[in-house]
């Protein structure tokens, strides 16, 4: 998603009428899925689609030893490094979430969370309920926050287990990035059946709100409009900003139940689906510019989307990509989805969008504490160093993926043109 500035608010009910962003093939322009956003796609349907170097080692990191290596912006803390690609005459820079690896130490960041709970209502007057509620405490046990072994460290969280197998080899011992969660806010949204959208051709259309779909294992599950999302839940979470409950210094966290996000076309057909999360930040116009990251992300119920996807997938798929490109602007060479169509490219450091299009995306961690006894599903992230382009891997073991490392082998292959014919 892209930036947004805390200066907006919109509210909406069935008479709004919602603007479909101008010049654009689909609704997913509002907030921009290739930029940080998990996109999956339903096991209930057939569509899978989704949507430059001096010479070091490979893998040249080079940190910038600063606690906040961004200047000019009050922000979480950030480390600064870069890498050279294979073949490519320049140097990519890279800002990360945490402590420079080589200084070592532990960096603690706030992750504050705020739940809706969606009531939607229908034109019957009916309203079937999406709670958050009967998931919080799994959510707060799960291996985003408590802790686990893993090959790169002991008793440590997920995300700080693949940050650690990334630079395994440029880290001291020491080195972590921890998350500590809190719930600050629940907001309970009651959303329309119908709303209002105004065209590029200057048509105004009554189209669904949401769409409550059953997966071939009997779970329902939402589909909400993503211009519904845009006038319900970001506006919220700008006033948890200015509340103050939302702060500069943590993971902003927009969690629901079981819910994704879906686009129309400019025909006010559907266009895309699914979006299970994504992680963008707000800013304000001062100097210096404060920066609030912020991730959305729904608990999946099984059987629902490919790839294992179930529970804390996408949270967990956020908060890797928003701990290795907070920003949403680490340029890499532009990559190939593994097994996806010639063409099928992006070009940022989005951890976890190589992985979401296998068969299998997931990494099961069981976590058994304070009562809780589960089997979590958190997504298995692509390394910096698929993104480098070249061999060999410095991660962890020669690794291009983590946890499981043999989810990608070989290092990213290199944006192809599609086929002509």
């Amino acid at each position: 998603m892209q930036p947004f500035s805390i200066n907006t608010s919109v509210n909406v009910d069935a008479n709004a009428i919602l603007d479909f962003p101008a010049g654009a093939r689909s609704s997913r322009a509002s907030y921009d899925a290739g930029m940080g956003a998990a996109k999956f796609a339903k096991s209930a349907a057939t569509n899978n689609s989704n949507g430059n170097a001096a010479s070091e080692s490979r893998g040249g990191f080079r940190p910038n030893h600063s606690r906040n290596s961004v200047r000019g912006l009050i922000t979480v803390p950030t480390f600064q490094g870069a890498f050279v690609s294979n073949g490519l005459a320049a140097e990519f820079p890279f800002f990360m979430i945490g402590t420079d690896p080589a200084e070592g130490g532990t960096t603690t960041i706030p992750a504050k969370i705020v739940s809706f709970s969606l009531n939607l209502h229908d034109v019957s007057g009916g309203v079937t309920s999406a709670p958050f509620a009967p998931t919080e405490q799994l959510t707060l046990h799960s291996p985003n926050f408590e802790e686990a072994d893993y090959t790169s460290g002991k008793h440590i969280q997920f995300g700080d287990a693949v940050q650690r197998a990334e630079f395994f080899n440029n880290m001291r011992e020491d080195w972590h990035t921890e998350l500590k969660p809190e719930v600050v806010d629940r907001v309970t949204l009651d959303i329309p059946p119908t709303v209002r959208v105004r065209f590029p051709d200057g048509s105004i259309k009554t189209v669904p709100a949401y769409v409550i779909l059953t997966a071939r294992n009997g779970n329902k599950f939402v589909l909400l409009l993503d211009l519904v999302f845009n006038a319900t839940i970001i506006p919220a979470a700008i006033n948890e900003i200015n509340a103050g409950v939302y702060t500069t210094d943590a993971i902003n966290m927009a969690l629901v139940f079981n819910t994704s996000l879906f686009s129309l076309n400019a025909q006010g057909g559907v266009g895309d689906c699914c979006v299970g999360g994504f992680h963008t930040y707000a800013n304000d116009d001062a100097t210096p510019q404060s920066r609030w990251i912020f991730a959305f992300a729904s608990w999946s119920l099984p059987g629902i989307f490919r790839g294992g996807v179930a529970d804390v997938t996408s949270m967990s798929h956020e908060i890797a990509e928003a701990l290795n490109d907070p920003f949403i602007d680490n340029i890499v060479p532009a990559w190939q989805f593994p097994g996806l169509a010639l063409g099928t490219c992006q070009g940022n450091l989005e951890t976890g969008d190589p992985v979401e299009v296998l068969a299998n995306s997931v990494f099961p961690v069981r976590i058994k504490d304070d009562g809780v006894n589960f089997l979590f599903h958190p997504q298995t992230e692509a390394l910096l160093q698929w993104f480098e382009q070249g061999l060999p891997s410095d991660a962890i073991g020669g690794a291009f993926s983590y946890p499981d490392t043999m989810s990608l082998t070989a290092t990213a292959s290199a944006c192809a043109a599609p086929p002509t014919t």
